[in-house]
């Protein structure tokens, strides 16, 4: 049961909500106004009070369970009805789960829609289809927390995307999110990674604020979900503090295995100094941190500066260099004379 608490403590507000990844639509939530996907509510109830399915059961565990389409349009519905595993996003991190034609590598696999949904699933206009589902444990399943989803694609192409001369087809998707656990040894894990940052310095320096972008790597080396909160700061010489972000207010959910790219702007970056960069990111249990270094530098100014001194230096070698040759043209016929 606390294992239960801690993830619904981690997923406020879900409300049934996943995203889904698809190459020819942008990603949608579990209910886009005109069909949804969510646990079906028990009997004799319209609505679930599940959030999300969450189960959890050791390797050989076999679960029931199903997952329920409501059709909120005024026209018939087909979808193809499937089971699959969430990911991250690699930029941004955002939940999301795989397409139809990636094949699940974890609880996807583990999980058997009834026969009758197996190829697609009619619902009439204005109701509700109950889609019913057997979840098996492999025994070879390792601890933690295995993530994935159940899925509705609906069969029509909706409309038709110009990218370039292609044209794509779009089918929307939406799905509900489905947490298990295997009983094991819990590891949290939490790194960061490859801190960066990139710089563009004004042509004028101080006139205007110089810009800058923070980037690094959240990388979940555990094998359970982590909410990780993240602060950067940056020290100059002497150790000034230059920058100092607590907390983002970014809502994050690291799955196990997975590695995302996060930036954060910073618009008022130093224009002459030395700085230090950290990026600390911590979750219930664990903590991480890493940073770089970087050498501001008005570069555009500095170059304009380097520019104008050559060309004055080249100036004066040159002024000197014709001031000169009248004084050893007027020596030569003294030379002469003396012979």
């Amino acid at each position: 049961m606390r294992i239960r608490t801690v993830l619904r403590s981690l997923l406020p507000g879900l409300c049934g909500a996943a995203l889904l990844l698809l190459p020819a639509a942008p990603a949608t939530a579990a209910d886009n106004g005109t069909w949804g996907v969510f646990p079906t509510p028990p009997a004799g109830a319209s609505v679930t009070d599940r959030a999300y399915f969450f189960h959890q059961g050791a390797a050989g565990t076999t679960v029931h369970d199903s997952a329920t389409i409501l059709n909120s349009s005024d026209r018939e519905l087909t979808f193809q009805v499937f089971a699959t595993d969430a990911v991250n996003t690699p930029s941004g991190g955002a939940f999301a789960l795989l397409p139809a034609e990636t094949k699940p590598r974890d609880v996807g696999t583990w999980i058997a829609l009834a026969p009758e949904t197996a190829t697609t699933v009619t619902v009439p206009p204005r109701a509700r289809k109950d889609v019913p589902f057997t979840l098996t444990v492999p025994g070879d399943a390792a601890p933690g927390d295995h993530v994935g989803g159940i899925v509705a694609l609906n069969t029509e192409v909706e409309g038709v995307r110009k990218d370039g001369r292609v044209q794509v087809g779009v089918r929307r998707s939406v799905g509900a999110r489905l947490y298990f656990r295997v009983p094991g040894p819990v590891t949290p894990g939490l790194s960061v990674e490859d801190v960066r940052v990139t710089r563009g310095a004004p042509l004028l320096p101080w006139v205007k604020d110089a810009r800058a972008t923070i980037a690094y790597a959240l990388v979940n080396r555990g094998n359970v979900v982590v909410a990780p909160t993240v602060a950067v700061s940056a020290k100059g010489l002497f150790g000034r503090r230059v920058l100092d972000r607590p907390v983002r207010d970014r809502t994050l959910l690291l799955l196990p295995g997975q590695r995302i790219e996060l930036t954060e702007p910073w618009p008022d970056a130093p224009q002459l100094d030395r700085v230090s960069v950290r990026v600390s990111a911590s979750a219930p249990e664990v903590t991480a941190e890493a940073g770089t270094e970087f050498l501001a530098v008005p570069w555009p100014a500095a170059g304009a500066a380097l520019v104008l001194a050559g060309a004055g230096t080249a100036f004066l070698v040159l002024r000197r260099r014709r001031a000169g040759v009248p004084e050893q043209a007027e020596s030569e016929p003294d030379l002469a004379a003396a012979r």
